[in-house]
Protein backbone atom coordinates (compact mmCIF):
# COMPACT_ATOMS: atom_id res chain seq x y z
CA UNK A 1 0.00 0.00 0.00
CA UNK A 2 0.85 3.52 -1.21
CA UNK A 3 2.30 5.64 2.28
CA UNK A 4 -0.32 7.75 2.85
CA UNK A 5 1.13 11.32 4.26
CA UNK A 6 -1.72 13.72 4.51
CA UNK A 7 -5.33 13.93 5.56
CA UNK A 8 -6.77 14.24 2.13
CA UNK A 9 -4.93 11.28 0.82
CA UNK A 10 -6.22 8.99 4.24
CA UNK A 11 -9.79 10.31 3.38
CA UNK A 12 -9.83 10.09 -0.25
CA UNK A 13 -8.54 6.27 0.06
CA UNK A 14 -10.75 5.83 2.92
CA UNK A 15 -13.38 6.09 -0.63
CA UNK A 16 -14.84 9.37 2.24
CA UNK A 17 -16.30 12.64 1.27
CA UNK A 18 -14.94 15.52 3.60
CA UNK A 19 -15.21 19.48 3.68
CA UNK A 20 -12.72 21.43 5.51
CA UNK A 21 -13.53 24.33 7.41
CA UNK A 22 -11.25 26.82 9.48
CA UNK A 23 -11.84 27.77 13.58
CA UNK A 24 -9.34 29.36 14.42
CA UNK A 25 -10.11 33.57 13.30
CA UNK A 26 -13.17 33.10 11.72
CA UNK A 27 -15.49 29.88 10.98
CA UNK A 28 -15.51 29.54 7.39
CA UNK A 29 -15.22 26.67 4.26
CA UNK A 30 -11.54 26.21 3.23
CA UNK A 31 -11.18 25.43 -0.65
CA UNK A 32 -10.32 21.91 -1.32
CA UNK A 33 -7.86 23.34 -3.87
CA UNK A 34 -6.29 25.30 -1.36
CA UNK A 35 -6.53 22.45 1.24
CA UNK A 36 -4.79 20.44 -0.94
CA UNK A 37 -1.92 23.06 -1.32
CA UNK A 38 -1.59 23.27 2.53
CA UNK A 39 -1.30 19.60 3.11
CA UNK A 40 1.87 19.48 0.52
CA UNK A 41 3.20 22.34 1.79
CA UNK A 42 2.81 24.67 -1.03
CA UNK A 43 1.22 26.88 0.37
CA UNK A 44 0.99 28.35 4.11
CA UNK A 45 -2.07 28.09 6.60
CA UNK A 46 -3.99 30.93 5.35
CA UNK A 47 -5.41 31.86 8.59
CA UNK A 48 -3.17 31.19 11.55
CA UNK A 49 -3.71 31.73 14.92
CA UNK A 50 -1.58 31.72 18.08
CA UNK A 51 1.05 29.56 15.54
CA UNK A 52 -1.21 26.91 14.83
CA UNK A 53 -4.09 26.12 12.58
CA UNK A 54 -7.21 25.39 13.81
CA UNK A 55 -9.55 23.63 11.49
CA UNK A 56 -12.47 20.82 11.50
CA UNK A 57 -12.70 18.20 9.15
CA UNK A 58 -15.93 16.53 7.99
CA UNK A 59 -16.16 13.30 6.50
CA UNK A 60 -18.91 10.64 4.92
CA UNK A 61 -19.19 7.48 3.59
CA UNK A 62 -22.67 7.17 1.44
CA UNK A 63 -25.21 7.90 2.95
CA UNK A 64 -23.97 7.75 6.70
CA UNK A 65 -24.05 10.41 9.54
CA UNK A 66 -20.99 12.69 8.85
CA UNK A 67 -18.21 12.38 11.47
CA UNK A 68 -16.17 15.35 12.79
CA UNK A 69 -12.57 15.81 13.67
CA UNK A 70 -12.00 19.21 15.52
CA UNK A 71 -7.79 19.28 14.42
CA UNK A 72 -4.96 21.69 15.94
CA UNK A 73 -2.16 21.24 14.32
CA UNK A 74 1.27 23.40 14.87
CA UNK A 75 3.04 25.52 12.44
CA UNK A 76 6.67 26.37 11.14
CA UNK A 77 8.14 29.77 10.89
CA UNK A 78 6.66 30.09 7.22
CA UNK A 79 3.34 29.25 8.06
CA UNK A 80 3.39 25.57 6.71
CA UNK A 81 2.06 22.62 8.35
CA UNK A 82 4.60 20.91 10.87
CA UNK A 83 4.51 17.69 8.90
CA UNK A 84 5.72 15.55 11.98
CA UNK A 85 2.40 15.95 14.31
CA UNK A 86 0.40 15.87 11.36
CA UNK A 87 1.85 12.28 10.18
CA UNK A 88 1.52 11.36 14.00
CA UNK A 89 -2.43 11.85 13.76
CA UNK A 90 -2.23 9.95 10.82
CA UNK A 91 -0.55 6.90 12.15
CA UNK A 92 -2.93 7.43 15.58
CA UNK A 93 -6.05 6.98 12.42
CA UNK A 94 -3.93 4.01 10.59
CA UNK A 95 -3.65 2.20 14.19
CA UNK A 96 -7.04 2.54 15.17
CA UNK A 97 -7.72 0.61 11.90
CA UNK A 98 -5.78 -1.29 11.81
CA UNK A 99 -3.73 -0.16 9.00
CA UNK A 100 -6.73 -0.70 6.62
CA UNK A 101 -8.10 2.99 5.95
CA UNK A 102 -11.07 1.72 4.06
CA UNK A 103 -12.42 0.33 7.07
CA UNK A 104 -15.54 1.98 8.99
CA UNK A 105 -14.39 3.50 12.36
CA UNK A 106 -16.56 1.84 14.88
CA UNK A 107 -18.76 4.45 17.50
CA UNK A 108 -16.12 3.35 19.85
CA UNK A 109 -13.25 3.82 17.98
CA UNK A 110 -14.48 7.87 16.83
CA UNK A 111 -14.71 8.68 20.34
CA UNK A 112 -11.17 7.36 20.76
CA UNK A 113 -10.08 9.46 18.11
CA UNK A 114 -11.84 12.75 18.96
CA UNK A 115 -10.23 12.74 22.43
CA UNK A 116 -6.57 12.28 20.24
CA UNK A 117 -3.67 15.08 21.40
CA UNK A 118 -4.41 17.26 18.70
CA UNK A 119 -8.06 18.23 19.05
CA UNK A 120 -9.40 21.05 20.21
CA UNK A 121 -12.93 22.24 21.44
CA UNK A 122 -14.56 25.14 19.65
CA UNK A 123 -16.11 27.98 21.64
CA UNK A 124 -19.59 28.07 21.53
CA UNK A 125 -20.53 30.72 19.37
CA UNK A 126 -18.06 28.95 16.88
CA UNK A 127 -19.66 25.78 17.11
CA UNK A 128 -22.74 26.96 16.83
CA UNK A 129 -21.89 29.19 13.38
CA UNK A 130 -19.67 25.96 12.30
CA UNK A 131 -22.97 23.46 12.74
CA UNK A 132 -25.06 25.70 10.83
CA UNK A 133 -22.74 25.93 8.21
CA UNK A 134 -22.51 21.83 7.55
CA UNK A 135 -26.16 22.16 7.96
CA UNK A 136 -26.93 23.84 5.15
CA UNK A 137 -24.12 22.49 3.25
CA UNK A 138 -25.27 19.56 3.45
CA UNK A 139 -28.65 20.35 2.84
CA UNK A 140 -29.83 19.53 6.18
CA UNK A 141 -32.78 20.63 8.38
CA UNK A 142 -31.96 23.91 10.77
CA UNK A 143 -31.88 23.40 14.62
CA UNK A 144 -35.39 23.46 16.73
CA UNK A 145 -34.02 27.35 17.56
CA UNK A 146 -34.35 27.99 13.77
CA UNK A 147 -38.05 28.93 13.87
CA UNK A 148 -38.41 30.45 16.98
CA UNK A 149 -35.21 33.03 15.65
CA UNK A 150 -37.37 33.82 12.32
CA UNK A 151 -40.35 34.58 14.10
CA UNK A 152 -38.38 36.82 16.55
CA UNK A 153 -36.56 38.72 13.04
CA UNK A 154 -40.28 38.97 10.95
CA UNK A 155 -41.67 40.72 14.11
CA UNK A 156 -44.18 37.51 14.75
CA UNK A 157 -43.31 37.44 18.28
CA UNK A 158 -43.22 40.07 20.99
CA UNK A 159 -39.78 41.86 21.35
CA UNK A 160 -40.02 41.11 24.72
CA UNK A 161 -39.52 37.32 24.54
CA UNK A 162 -35.74 37.93 23.25
CA UNK A 163 -34.29 36.07 26.07
CA UNK A 164 -36.28 32.61 24.63
CA UNK A 165 -33.69 33.32 21.43
CA UNK A 166 -31.01 30.39 21.11
CA UNK A 167 -27.50 30.95 19.85
CA UNK A 168 -27.90 27.83 17.09
CA UNK A 169 -30.92 29.63 16.30
CA UNK A 170 -29.39 32.85 15.45
CA UNK A 171 -26.54 30.95 13.75
CA UNK A 172 -28.97 28.86 11.63
CA UNK A 173 -31.02 32.16 10.77
CA UNK A 174 -28.16 33.98 9.45
CA UNK A 175 -26.62 31.25 7.68
CA UNK A 176 -29.70 31.56 6.42
CA UNK A 177 -30.57 34.39 5.82
CA UNK A 178 -30.44 35.33 1.96
CA UNK A 179 -33.54 32.65 2.14
CA UNK A 180 -36.90 33.97 3.03
CA UNK A 181 -35.60 37.62 3.13
CA UNK A 182 -33.75 37.34 6.50
CA UNK A 183 -31.36 39.57 5.42
CA UNK A 184 -33.90 42.54 5.10
CA UNK A 185 -35.69 41.32 8.59
CA UNK A 186 -32.55 41.28 9.99
CA UNK A 187 -31.41 44.92 9.14
CA UNK A 188 -34.81 46.52 10.09
CA UNK A 189 -35.13 44.49 13.32
CA UNK A 190 -31.34 44.63 14.98
CA UNK A 191 -31.20 48.88 15.46
CA UNK A 192 -34.76 48.03 17.67
CA UNK A 193 -33.36 44.91 19.24
CA UNK A 194 -31.66 44.88 22.92
CA UNK A 195 -27.94 44.90 23.18
CA UNK A 196 -27.83 41.09 24.38
CA UNK A 197 -29.38 40.42 21.08
CA UNK A 198 -27.38 42.79 18.45
CA UNK A 199 -24.16 41.17 19.98
CA UNK A 200 -24.93 37.67 19.69
CA UNK A 201 -26.16 38.16 16.14
CA UNK A 202 -23.03 40.21 15.40
CA UNK A 203 -21.23 37.17 16.71
CA UNK A 204 -22.36 35.37 14.13
CA UNK A 205 -22.31 37.93 11.56
CA UNK A 206 -19.03 38.22 11.69
CA UNK A 207 -18.17 34.75 10.20
CA UNK A 208 -19.93 34.99 7.11
CA UNK A 209 -19.95 37.49 4.49
CA UNK A 210 -22.68 40.30 4.48
CA UNK A 211 -25.10 42.35 1.80
CA UNK A 212 -26.67 45.67 2.04
CA UNK A 213 -28.79 46.71 3.44
CA UNK A 214 -27.24 45.08 6.41
CA UNK A 215 -23.71 46.58 5.84
CA UNK A 216 -25.61 50.23 6.21
CA UNK A 217 -27.16 49.24 9.06
CA UNK A 218 -24.19 48.06 11.10
CA UNK A 219 -21.96 50.66 10.66
CA UNK A 220 -24.54 52.87 11.24
CA UNK A 221 -24.62 51.30 14.71
CA UNK A 222 -20.63 51.31 14.83
CA UNK A 223 -21.04 55.22 14.51
CA UNK A 224 -23.69 55.82 16.60
CA UNK A 225 -22.68 53.53 19.97
CA UNK A 226 -20.79 54.10 22.76
CA UNK A 227 -16.73 52.90 22.52
CA UNK A 228 -17.82 50.11 25.00
CA UNK A 229 -19.69 48.16 22.09
CA UNK A 230 -18.15 49.77 18.54
CA UNK A 231 -15.95 46.18 18.11
CA UNK A 232 -19.15 44.44 18.76
CA UNK A 233 -20.81 45.76 14.69
CA UNK A 234 -16.66 46.28 13.66
CA UNK A 235 -16.78 42.21 13.99
CA UNK A 236 -19.95 41.87 11.95
CA UNK A 237 -18.91 44.10 9.17
CA UNK A 238 -15.16 41.90 8.38
CA UNK A 239 -16.31 40.28 4.99
CA UNK A 240 -15.66 44.45 3.83
CA UNK A 241 -12.33 45.39 4.36
CA UNK A 242 -13.07 48.49 2.66
CA UNK A 243 -15.61 49.67 5.12
CA UNK A 244 -13.69 48.27 8.04
CA UNK A 245 -10.85 50.74 7.42
CA UNK A 246 -13.43 53.61 7.05
CA UNK A 247 -14.42 52.78 10.18
CA UNK A 248 -10.68 52.11 11.70
CA UNK A 249 -9.95 55.64 10.49
CA UNK A 250 -13.23 56.76 12.72
CA UNK A 251 -11.62 55.28 15.75
CA UNK A 252 -8.18 56.59 15.20
CA UNK A 253 -9.45 60.55 14.52
CA UNK A 254 -11.14 59.74 18.19
CA UNK A 255 -8.46 57.87 20.04
CA UNK A 256 -10.32 54.99 20.54
CA UNK A 257 -8.26 51.99 19.52
CA UNK A 258 -7.63 50.68 22.75
CA UNK A 259 -6.02 47.38 23.40
CA UNK A 260 -9.75 45.54 23.22
CA UNK A 261 -10.13 47.05 19.64
CA UNK A 262 -6.57 46.55 18.39
CA UNK A 263 -7.00 42.66 19.31
CA UNK A 264 -10.59 43.02 18.02
CA UNK A 265 -8.72 43.78 14.48
CA UNK A 266 -6.10 41.51 14.50
CA UNK A 267 -8.45 38.63 14.96
CA UNK A 268 -11.59 39.58 12.87
CA UNK A 269 -11.28 42.73 10.85
CA UNK A 270 -7.63 41.60 9.82
CA UNK A 271 -8.21 41.92 5.86
CA UNK A 272 -8.46 45.79 6.50
CA UNK A 273 -4.65 45.97 7.07
CA UNK A 274 -3.73 45.20 4.09
CA UNK A 275 -4.30 48.93 3.57
CA UNK A 276 -1.05 50.82 4.28
CA UNK A 277 -3.08 53.80 5.91
CA UNK A 278 -4.89 51.80 7.83
CA UNK A 279 -2.01 49.34 8.63
CA UNK A 280 0.19 53.07 9.93
CA UNK A 281 -3.19 54.10 12.02
CA UNK A 282 -2.96 50.52 14.04
CA UNK A 283 0.80 49.91 14.36
CA UNK A 284 1.22 53.33 15.86
CA UNK A 285 -2.05 52.79 18.18
CA UNK A 286 -0.45 49.41 18.90
CA UNK A 287 3.17 50.69 19.51
CA UNK A 288 1.12 53.24 23.01
CA UNK A 289 0.14 49.40 24.54
CA UNK A 290 2.75 47.71 26.93
CA UNK A 291 5.72 45.82 24.69
CA UNK A 292 4.73 42.66 26.13
CA UNK A 293 1.24 43.22 24.01
CA UNK A 294 3.12 44.59 21.49
CA UNK A 295 5.11 42.06 20.84
CA UNK A 296 2.34 39.69 21.13
CA UNK A 297 -0.11 41.01 18.65
CA UNK A 298 2.31 42.52 16.12
CA UNK A 299 3.63 38.30 15.95
CA UNK A 300 0.04 37.21 15.40
CA UNK A 301 -1.00 39.39 12.69
CA UNK A 302 2.75 39.07 10.94
CA UNK A 303 2.18 35.02 10.63
CA UNK A 304 -1.26 36.36 8.44
CA UNK A 305 0.07 35.37 5.08
CA UNK A 306 -1.65 38.40 3.31
CA UNK A 307 -0.37 40.95 5.70
CA UNK A 308 3.53 39.29 6.69
CA UNK A 309 5.49 41.12 3.50
CA UNK A 310 3.75 44.43 4.13
CA UNK A 311 4.61 43.99 7.85
CA UNK A 312 8.14 43.16 7.60
CA UNK A 313 8.63 46.66 5.45
CA UNK A 314 7.21 48.78 7.90
CA UNK A 315 9.40 47.20 9.92
CA UNK A 316 12.10 49.31 8.01
CA UNK A 317 9.80 52.51 7.48
CA UNK A 318 11.97 55.50 8.10
CA UNK A 319 8.93 57.38 8.29
CA UNK A 320 7.66 55.84 11.30
CA UNK A 321 7.11 57.77 15.04
CA UNK A 322 9.95 57.23 17.69
CA UNK A 323 7.20 55.46 19.63
CA UNK A 324 6.40 53.22 16.95
CA UNK A 325 10.77 52.80 16.00
CA UNK A 326 10.80 52.73 20.18
CA UNK A 327 8.10 49.23 19.91
CA UNK A 328 9.54 47.53 17.18
CA UNK A 329 13.25 48.09 19.10
CA UNK A 330 11.39 45.93 21.80
CA UNK A 331 10.33 43.68 19.38
CA UNK A 332 13.91 42.58 18.04
CA UNK A 333 15.12 42.95 21.69
CA UNK A 334 12.67 40.03 22.67
CA UNK A 335 13.41 37.94 19.64
CA UNK A 336 16.71 37.60 20.24
CA UNK A 337 16.92 36.45 23.87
Amino acid sequence: MTEITTLSQFLATANTQFQVYDLGRKVQNIDMMAFHQIESLVSPYPYPIQGHAQFAIVFWQQSEQPYIWFIKLPLDEQGLLSPAPRQQFIKMILEALGRDPTQTLTEEQQQQLANHPFSFKPNQHKLAMFNALVRKQLGQQASSQYEFAAQYFSGQTPSENWQHLGLQGLADLCVRMKQFDHLTQIAETLPKAPIEVQAATCECLEHLVIEQPLVDTLYQLFSQSAAEFKGIYLKALSSHPSVCQQAIAELHHHNQLDDNMLITIAARNWTALKDDETRKFYLEALAKQPQHFFNQVFADIVAIPILRNALLTDLRNPNRSEQLSHAIGGLFKAASL
